[in-house]
């Protein structure tokens, strides 16, 4: 049907073309059949046309819809807002799925923004430094597949330059030639303390009329240049031993949170510090029966944490309140018990002191105590600390014996009542049974909220404690 409508078409725009031009006896089927080839032709590149301009907006709707739009992920329900840390990745990098794009800091942990499907990074919404919140646009992705080769769109940007450098290099060697050189003027010298000074170099006011003065003025440049060059040097090291450089920088958030819940509880608590003295003999003979079998047995590196952190939770059945809080409108009007120990660990990062927590120490044995201090640690030297992590603690140890320290007086870690604080093990005279003897002795500090605890329990604890770890099997049966 089109054919025959085709062809009907060009025999009547035939004849009308020889009825226009007189000639009726030209129209042959020859000619009709050239006229019908011409309006196929135009009607086949119209509708081609039409076709590929469809095609076009197809395409475009379409890789517009395709692209995805990354937002700021929700981290907790306190956190609203971080800061842009670093970019991992950058516009035109190719990136699989679940691989981390960017890293925004918060005041508690940092969280990685990872990619929701492997694709191609087509724009950034926010720079490194940047304030980002909760829900806005982070980063726009093109799903894809990994470009030819594996390598990334950067990767292949680098290699028109290194083969434009070799090009170059050829150009370089022509134009030296060009350039004009005074063969009476000295040789520059590869050390820049030995190069003349602007000054030195600098042309007399007046053009010498005979070579001999032109020879002179060049060498009573180079005699200057040397006294220059030698001053210079000595000035250079003179200014670099009496270095008085500052290197501002701005404090992280996790900086910022920290130096922040400091004050918060100084201003807060009624801090006041007692000590006391351990000795060591009893838990160091203990671990060293012992850390070897566990080790092997168990993959666990028995230390001290875990004993002081047993007879911790073990002092706390009997002084309730350091295991409590204040709690409640102002400052507070009510004190919470608890029948649960979650323990903060103060573990030192790169980054700032972080606590994560040991939920439920008092049902767990020493090999599990030292098991989950270790994982938590390693998460926090890794950056995978997690908000439920380091919330809720009831009770905080802080080892800074670990560092060498001899003694302290730490901060209480609020909502808590109570912090202990660990210190080096140092060999001492000690009196045994009327005798003087050298036993490796810690001295142990608990710093603690006087507005909840009198002196009474606090001094009750620490003897508590060290009967515990002076005498082991009282701890473990």
């Amino acid at each position: 049907m089109l054919a025959r409508s085709f062809a009907q078409s060009g025999a009547r725009a035939a004849r009308s073309l020889a009825l226009r031009s007189g000639s009726v006896r030209m129209v042959t089927p020859a000619v009709a059949r050239r006229s019908l080839l011409t309006l196929a032709a135009h009607k086949s590149f119209a509708v081609g046309a039409q076709n590929t301009t469809l095609s076009a907006q197809r395409n475009f709707s379409s890789s517009s819809t395709r692209n995805e739009i990354v937002k700021v992920p929700q981290m907790a329900e306190s956190i609203t807002e971080g800061t842009l840390k670093q970019w991992n990745k950058k516009v035109g990098d190719f990136v699989k799925a679940d691989e981390e794009v960017a890293t925004i800091e918060t005041d508690k942990i940092d969280v990685s923004v990872n990619a929701p499907q492997s694709g191609t990074i087509v724009e950034v919404f926010a720079n490194e430094e940047d304030t980002v919140e909760v829900g806005k646009d982070l980063f726009k992705l093109e799903p894809g597949e990994a470009p030819a080769g594996g390598a990334s769109s950067g990767e292949k940007k680098e290699e028109p330059k290194k083969e434009q450098k070799k090009d170059e290099q050829p150009k370089e060697q022509k134009q030296q030639p060009e350039k004009k050189s005074d063969d009476k003027k000295p040789a520059p010298s590869a050390d820049p303390q030995s190069r003349p000074s602007p000054a030195s170099s600098a042309p007399p006011p007046s053009k010498p009329s005979a070579s001999s003065s032109s020879a002179s003025s060049s060498a009573s440049s180079s005699a200057s240049s040397s006294k220059s060059s030698s001053s210079s040097s000595t000035s250079a090291s003179k200014s670099g031993a009496a270095s008085r450089e500052e290197n501002r920088v701005k404090m992280s958030r996790m900086r910022l949170r920290i130096a922040e819940r400091l004050k918060q509880s100084q201003n807060t608590a009624a801090s006041l510090t007692t000590f006391n003295e351990i000795d060591m003999s009893n838990l160091m003979a203990f671990r060293a029966r012992h850390k070897d079998r566990i080790l092997k047995e168990k993959g666990v590196k028995l230390g001290f944490m875990s004993a002081f952190a047993k007879a911790s939770a073990m002092a706390l059945k009997d002084v309730p309140a350091a295991n409590a809080s204040i709690e409640g409108a102002g400052l507070g009007d009510t004190i919470v018990y608890r029948d649960f120990v979650d323990l903060s660990v103060a573990v030192s990062t790169d980054k700032g002191l972080v606590t994560p927590v040991v939920r439920n120490l008092e049902s767990m044995s020493l090999i599990e105590i030292e098991q989950a201090i270790a994982d938590l640690g390693k998460k926090a030297r890794d950056n995978k600390l997690t908000l439920e992590d380091m919330s809720g603690g009831t009770f905080t140890i802080s080892n800074g014996g670990v560092f060498g320290s001899l003694f302290g007086t730490p901060i209480l870690n609020l909502p808590g009542s109570a912090i202990l604080g660990m210190h080096a093990v140092k060999d001492k005279a000690w009196v045994v049974n009327g005798k003087v003897e050298i036993r490796p002795i810690m001295v142990v500090a608990l710093t603690y909220d006087h507005r909840l605890l009198d002196g009474r329990e606090a001094v009750t604890f620490l003897v508590k404690l060290k009967q515990y770890i002076e005498d082991m099997p009282s701890m473990l049966l």
